[in-house]
């Protein structure tokens, strides 16, 4: 079971709960005397039962070890054990190993071109898939400058081997800001383009379970009007456009504490007037904070979208002359090496 489907379910089921403990919760006066006493209704059916916890449980349960943790722990792994080894008491560039290194790490970063042109040509379809080559470029942009690193010992040297070098660590490091920005453009980190209209969809499913808040009708309009003021926040400049996203961060956070700030009045105040809200307070919180989290993360990427695709093709603009000034530095790199 989702995320989202227990939440409806936990959200209709307080709901019920409270109507059903609100109707009897008032008592029937005495009747006058010689008055026939009235029959007992009939007991209504229960609701059905809530699913097993087991099957929550089992729902509930996430891979925590993938393929892209292992690697990045990995590669952390070996980064650190080379910053706090003395390399080149083993590691000399000019010989043996490291120099194998050079030359592998050089092989690595030339091949991380080979997914640009996949890519854009589709007749290289041959080499295989798009996504695939995406996830071995990212490997690749993590293998090459570690192999770089290793090769170089963790150090500069001559001039023409310290532009290569910063060159390497500053695509490097672009590739990880890119990294973080095309996972907010796309579904997840190896899914297809997102779409305004596919982040405005999850918003209007959310919104669907404003009647689920009926013990809170206050609290559905209060949300309504922050994702307003959420959608209206940002620079509405063109060319400032990469600026909504972290504006937009900040103003969530402030709706968040303002709704969450409310709840917990409104809640403590119908606790003191109703024992029934009284005794759901902690579960209410719970589902109502959760509720509250869901749809302001929604409209929080609804309102970051266009910022964010602003800043990717910013970045995208960046990244490929990067790549290219790597390329002529590594080449007259090796040049000054075999050759002076």
């Amino acid at each position: 079971m989702s995320g989202r489907a227990r939440q409806v379910e936990d959200l209709e089921e307080l709901a019920v709960r409270l109507a059903s403990r609100s109707v009897a919760a008032p008592a029937r006066p005495a009747p006058p005397p010689g008055a026939r006493p009235a029959r007992a209704p009939a007991a209504s059916p229960r609701p059905p039962a809530a699913p097993a916890r087991a099957v929550r449980a089992e729902a509930q349960t996430r891979r925590l070890l993938t393929f892209d943790r292992v690697f990045f722990a990995a590669a952390a792994l070996l980064l650190w054990a080379g910053f706090a080894t003395p390399t080149e008491r083993y590691i000399s560039p000019t010989r043996g190993v490291g120099y194998a290194l050079g030359i592998i790490g050089g092989s690595l970063m030339l091949l991380l071109l080979v997914y640009s042109l996949r890519k854009r040509w589709s007749w290289l379809g041959f080499l295989g898939s798009t996504p695939a080559w995406f996830r071995f470029h990212m490997v690749l942009g993590i293998l090459g400058p570690l192999c770089i690193l290793y090769h170089s010992n963790f150090g500069t040297g001559a001039t023409n081997s310290n532009v290569a070098l910063f060159a390497m660590l500053t695509v490097a490091g672009s590739g990880f800001i890119g990294r973080y920005f095309y996972a907010h453009v796309h579904y997840g980190l190896y899914g297809r383009k997102l779409e305004l209209g596919d982040l405005r969809a999850g918003t209007d499913n959310l919104r669907g379970l404003s009647g689920s808040m009926s013990f809170l009708p206050e609290l559905v309009g209060r949300i309504e009007a922050s994702e307003q003021r959420l959608l209206n926040t940002g620079p509405h400049f063109a060319l400032l456009g990469f600026l909504k996203p972290p504006v937009v961060a900040l103003a969530t956070v402030r709706e968040r504490w303002r709704l969450h700030r409310y709840l917990r009045r409104a809640l403590k105040a119908g606790a003191r007037s109703s024992p029934v809200l009284a005794a759901e307070r902690r579960r209410l919180t719970r589902a109502a904070r959760s509720y509250i989290d869901r749809r302001l993360a929604a409209t929080k990427r609804v309102a970051e979208f266009a910022g964010y695709e602003r800043l990717f093709s910013l970045w995208h603009a960046l990244h490929i002359p990067l790549i290219f000034m790597l390329i002529i530095a590594a080449v007259i790199h090796v040049i000054a090496v075999n050759v002076y």
